[in-house]
């Protein structure tokens, strides 16, 4: 049985074989028999790449954070992920820039560091007990990358459908909804603002956007 740390949109972590194509963590989640027994134990949840310099490590090793798998970059936002400063360092920067233009009230200028950024995406992602926190907009403000749910499932907003999500990736494209429709929003909000600036996330090739 594969270990319980593969995350949807919802930030929820399941078991799955699906591996994804980032890594990530929200420090140590697991105990000695590698059960997961906690939502977080950092806020600094961070997106990675699935090998950096060769290093390889053991899968929920005692006292060391947990692994946690993404089908894509989207998803991971969604669940309240960024990229991590250290592996993914040029995405990180290009991220830090344009959020911080496209959220120039949410933090003072003068005391925004990674860990202020931090703060305020875990306030938009998640309560005590790991419950997701969701807003409602019209489906028609909301850009490329931004995942809704509808019916209890997924679905990833792409420039002209909606693509219901699975951890081995997308399924058929479906017809956005009509103009003006409320959406329930999983990713967190100051994110769906950066993609209106701009900052465009990766998705897996199953959405076939060509």
């Amino acid at each position: 049985m594969p270990l319980q740390n593969r995350a949807d949109p919802f930030g929820t972590l399941q078991s799955d074989r699906a591996r994804g194509s980032l890594m990530g963590n929200r420090g140590v989640l697991h105990d000695q028999e590698k059960a997961i027994v906690r939502h977080w134990s950092t806020k600094s949840w961070v997106t990675c790449v699935l090998d950096y310099g060769g290093y390889r490590r053991p899968l929920f090793e005692p006292g060391k954070y947990s692994q946690l798998f993404f089908l894509d970059e989207a998803t991971a936002f969604a669940a309240g992920h960024r990229p991590c400063g250290t592996c993914r360092k040029e995405r990180f920067r290009e991220f830090r820039a344009k959020w911080l233009n496209a959220n120039p009230e949410a933090v003072p200028s003068e005391k925004v560091t990674v860990i202020s950024i931090d703060k305020l995406l875990h306030s938009e992602r998640a309560v005590r007990g790991g419950a997701k926190i969701t807003v409602e907009a019209p489906v028609d403000t909301l850009p490329f990358g931004t995942f809704i749910e509808r019916e209890d499932d997924a679905y990833l907003i792409t420039d002209t459908a909606l693509l219901p999500w699975s951890f081995g990736g997308y399924g058929r494209a479906e017809s956005l909804p009509e103009p003006g429709t409320i959406a329930t929003v999983l990713t967190p909000f100051s994110i769906v603002r950066l993609f209106r600036n701009g900052f465009r996330p990766q998705v897996d090739e199953s959405a076939d956007l060509e």
